[in-house]
């Protein structure tokens, strides 16, 4: 029998989870690989994958193998084998801490309960005055040396509301944090199918937790990558309590 909170395999009724993933994994995870780092995924996104470093608690944003073919079929709290590649890319100073790996990281299985609530909890980042450390939903790519982070665990003060925005057909997130209202673009392949499913222009409260199947307690905001000159605030996942 396997304690709660300690890593285990998707129940069989996960296998046909939101997104296409099916078949059943191992029901125990192998021994951690010599030289690769055991993470929790957070939220995938199209530039990358943010993850916790179960070694060392830090947050990164996995980089695929420019020569690796696929994307990382993976979900929040999955756990990964990674190993870093370290001449794959040249460092990006908008996203410090990005780090490349080696082929396209599989699931070895889930975090749950106790310890995954241990993990968001020590990731949450207290309110500073700017989410990120700056102002604003964007910021020119040259003014980012280094020095900010590009990926933060809040607790929304107010909301999250999702919603469409009718003149360009993506979705939104808006939420308090606590001293700023927050609208940024949303990169969770979940929430946006849970709108789409749900048929509305806008999802909030029960309705929203509804749609999702969970009530969201955590906002996962990742900086993208360069995108004309400049890069932006996204939302890269709504999370429940685990």
């Amino acid at each position: 029998m396997t304690a709660r909170g300690d890593l285990v395999a998707p129940r069989p009724e996960d296998d046909d989870e939101p997104g296409g993933r099916r078949g059943r994994r191992p029901r125990h995870l192998p021994v951690q690989a010599p030289g690769t780092h055991r993470c929790m995924v957070l939220a995938c996104t199209p530039d990358d994958t943010v993850a916790v470093d179960l070694g060392s608690g830090a947050l990164v944003r996995l980089r695929i193998d420019p020569g690796a073919t696929g994307r990382p079929d993976l979900a929040p709290f999955d756990v990964v084998d990674a190993q870093w590649v370290t001449d794959a890319e040249p460092d990006d100073l908008a996203l410090p801490e990005a780090v490349s790996v080696a082929g396209v990281p599989t699931s070895l299985g889930t975090v749950r309960g106790r310890r995954a609530r241990r993990v968001l909890r020590a990731l949450v980042v207290p309110s500073p005055k700017h989410l990120l450390g700056f102002p604003g939903s964007s910021a020119p790519y040259w003014e980012f040396h280094g020095m900010r982070p590009s990926v933060a665990v809040v607790v929304p003060s107010r909301g999250p509301l999702l919603f469409r925005r009718r003149q360009d057909d993506t979705v939104w997130a808006r939420f308090g944090w606590p001293r700023s209202d927050n609208w940024l673009p949303v990169e969770d392949d979940r929430a946006i199918g849970a709108l789409q499913a749900a048929r509305r222009d806008r999802l909030a409260g029960k309705d929203l937790a509804g749609a999702l199947g969970f009530r969201p307690t955590f906002v996962v905001v990742a900086l993208s990558r360069p995108r004309e000159g400049h890069c932006y605030k996204t939302v890269a996942a709504l999370l429940p309590r685990p």
